[in-house]
């Protein structure tokens, strides 16, 4: 009898292992476009706004970073909770969802959770996340680059050989205890310290760990100066900001440039129009800026308060 079945069961084997290796090989993309219509951006922002909260999200911050394009940062209990559990895992407490008009056309887009779960190498997955977001604002596709990743390559992901990957983070500045770093990064926000500002802040349960969005305005650091260079294709990827401060411990962290605008635009050409060249004094002038956002004057390597 066994023998008989012996082709059946062989046949089974390859089957489910065709389906796993499809799971397995699913292409990811950093954002989901939710919607598309016409419009304006304030009145879609209003209907953006209560969806997300019927849904369950908390909103934390909002702002402009250019004309016609706003940027809402939510959060949950499920969000926090799963940044407790990873090692930095502050940078995902927060999704990101965008209002951007483009022509004519209003684009409702959002951050994938699921993409940003392997970038930040969660322990959890926050397909619970993606599924709310999803059926709160909409999924038309993911989109991005021309051509996803699977999950193992965006865990492991820099963009090309002597570039950061997620676990070397620039160290901007190291205080005797937490709430000393807490309180000189909120002190250095709120005087706009190397033309950054306060977007949001969220508190990680169970943890000294707060993440901190940001707005970055000056020269070759501005939100505006970076996504007018590189966010050039028909459907905007404005869910890229706000960059973030991380406070974890005693020390301020943020993600180096080359690994946190790469991990969003890993098909972006390095020479070219619309390329890291036409960006290349940013990573630096990031760097600065959100050092002295932290306290600390780069150069002289001295407090500022």
């Amino acid at each position: 009898m066994l023998i008989k079945r012996l082709p059946a069961l062989l046949l089974a084997g390859l089957l489910l292992g065709l389906v796993g290796g499809a799971q397995a090989a699913e292409k990811l993309f950093p954002f989901v476009l939710a919607s598309t219509g016409s419009g304006d951006v304030a009145a879609t922002l209003s209907e953006v706004k209560a969806k997300l909260s019927g849904a369950g999200f908390e909103l934390v911050g909002e702002y402009s970073p250019y004309d016609k394009a706003v940027i809402l940062i939510v959060t949950s209990e499920a969000l926090k909770n799963a940044a407790a559990k990873s090692t930095f895992g502050g940078y995902a407490a927060g999704q990101r969802v965008s209002v951007t008009k483009v022509g004519d056309e209003i684009q409702v887009a959002y951050t994938n959770p699921v993409y940003m779960a392997n970038a930040y190498r969660m322990k959890v997955t926050l397909q619970d996340t993606a599924d709310r977001l999803k059926a709160a604002l909409g999924a038309i596709k993911q989109y991005g680059p021309e051509e996803g990743m699977e999950a193992e390559d965006i865990r492991n992901y820099h963009y090309m050989f002597g570039m950061e990957y997620f676990d070397e983070p620039s160290v901007l500045a190291e205080y005797k205890s937490f709430k000393e770093a807490v309180d000189r990064v909120e002190a250095g926000l709120a005087a706009k310290k190397g033309g950054v500002s306060k977007v949001y802040r969220i508190d990680v349960p169970g943890k000294d760990e707060s993440v901190f969005g940001v707005h970055l305005t000056d020269g070759c650091s501005s939100d505006k100066f970076i996504m007018g260079h590189i966010d050039f294709k028909p459907i905007r990827s404005t869910p890229h900001l706000p960059y973030e401060m991380l406070v974890s411990g005693n020390k301020v962290y943020a993600l180096y440039a080359r690994f946190r605008i790469a991990i969003n635009f890993p098909d972006l050409k390095m020479m070219g129009a619309n390329s890291f060249f036409k960006i290349m004094c940013a990573p630096d002038a990031i760097e600065e800026a959100l050092m002295q956002a932290a306290g600390v004057n780069k150069s002289t390597d001295e407090d500022e308060f």
